[in-house]
């Protein structure tokens, strides 16, 4: 017998939910709750075990997303044009969503499940009637209704497109996203020198001007103590980055790293840029056992482009990745070109989504697209052939 169970907090999951997702960090109890106590303000977390004979055998994490105008776009520099696109795509998506997986990551972080033990149609006609008793649930105690439902990210490669009858039964849109870029660790760099062997002359004069234009700027990790010292300073920095971001649906608390660095320990790493005592930039690490998932970073706009800034931070993730013998850096969305010329690998990805409203949801690739405009961008080849 299949039944399911919605947990509305970390502190009721079942005694072996890390056992089965042992995987994925993403996934577990510890970084649950360190999202949980730090979650952005529009974002409430919902957890599904599904159960075959009382044992646990799949899971997924949806989050309740509340979209509004000035979390979409907040910068109000805008033109009409971008004014009247901005207005059709509040009117689709304002209000809330419910999304399967983690919106505050790249990646297929919100669904798994043993295919020994389950057929993927089980599995999924378990998560939809959970998703459905969550709209209930919303629409009962607060009145609100749910406008739209999004499973993400998937590679185009996943199993799960195999089925593709059981989205079509939920009216779920297949659309593409932009892609995670992705770079595995050759077996025979042991440290940076080796990565720079690897490249092009181009590329390897590249890597060394970065480096320069750093001068006197110093990486140095992060202790949980200075994490909080510089809790404002680490912020602000942050949102010199998201301000500058052209669609946002979420902003992160002020304690968001503390508190993973709380609960994580050694799986989470934040590394600051110091010129002399101030803090003019940062990135975060999620250590996930095999793969370096980049996640938050930010800089002072004063030095991000004269001293490289975030050029700098990608080869330093890079340099983190190979001397603790990982496999792949996870280089997540966005400035996929820069990335590129690193070494990244362009990975397609996919959602499938559905608006509640019948005839939106007809439309709703092309609004997605709208949203997600193609990338007119270069794909870079720095390594030798």
């Amino acid at each position: 017998m299949i039944h399911y169970k919605i947990y509305n907090t970390y502190k009721n999951l079942p005694e072996n939910w890390n056992d089965l997702v042992q995987h994925d960090v993403f996934l577990q109890s510890q970084y649950l709750q360190a999202l949980e106590d730090a979650s952005p303000e529009n974002i409430q977390l919902f957890y599904v075990g599904v159960f075959k004979n009382k044992v646990l055998t799949g899971v997924a994490i949806i989050q309740r997303v509340q979209l509004y105008l000035k979390d979409m776009f907040r910068d109000t520099k805008v033109s009409c044009v971008k004014t009247y696109f901005q207005d059709l795509v509040s009117k689709v998506l304002k209000g809330n969503i419910l999304v399967v997986g983690n919106l505050t990551h790249t990646g297929q972080h919100g669904l798994f499940f043993l295919k020994d033990e389950l057929t993927q149609t089980q599995f999924f006609e378990a998560i939809f009637s959970a998703l459905s008793d969550i709209k209930e649930t919303i629409k009962t105690n607060q009145n609100k209704k749910i406008r739209a439902v999004s499973l993400k990210d998937f590679f185009v490669n996943d199993s799960i497109h195999n089925n593709k009858s059981v989205f079509d039964s939920a009216k779920l849109n297949k659309v593409f996203v932009q892609p995670n870029m992705i770079l595995d660790i050759k077996p025979e760099w042991s440290n940076i020198q080796d990565y720079t062997t690897s490249l092009t002359k181009k590329y390897r004069d590249r890597y060394k001007r970065a480096r320069k234009k750093l001068n006197s700027i110093k990486p140095v990790e992060l202790s949980l103590e200075d994490i909080e010292k510089h809790n404002e300073e680490l912020h602000e920095l942050y949102m010199n980055v998201s301000n500058n971001a052209k669609f946002n649906t979420f902003l992160l608390p002020k304690n968001h790293f503390y508190s993973l660095k709380q609960l994580l320990g050694e799986n989470f790493k934040v590394f600051g840029y110091y010129l002399k005592d101030s803090l003019v930039g940062f990135y975060t690490l999620i250590l996930n056992n095999k793969a370096v998932e980049t996640y938050f970073l930010g800089y002072d706009c004063e030095h991000q482009y004269p001293n490289q800034l975030y050029l700098n931070m990608l080869y330093d993730m890079l340099e983190f990745g190979i001397k603790n013998k990982f496999k792949t850096i996870v280089y997540a969305r966005t400035a996929m070109e820069i990335k590129s010329s690193v070494g990244a690998e362009a990975k397609p990805m996919v959602v499938y989504l559905k608006h509640t409203n019948s005839f939106l949801n007809a439309i709703f690739k092309q609004i997605f697209k709208l949203m997600n405009p193609s990338q007119n961008w270069e794909e870079r080849h720095p390594f030798k052939t």
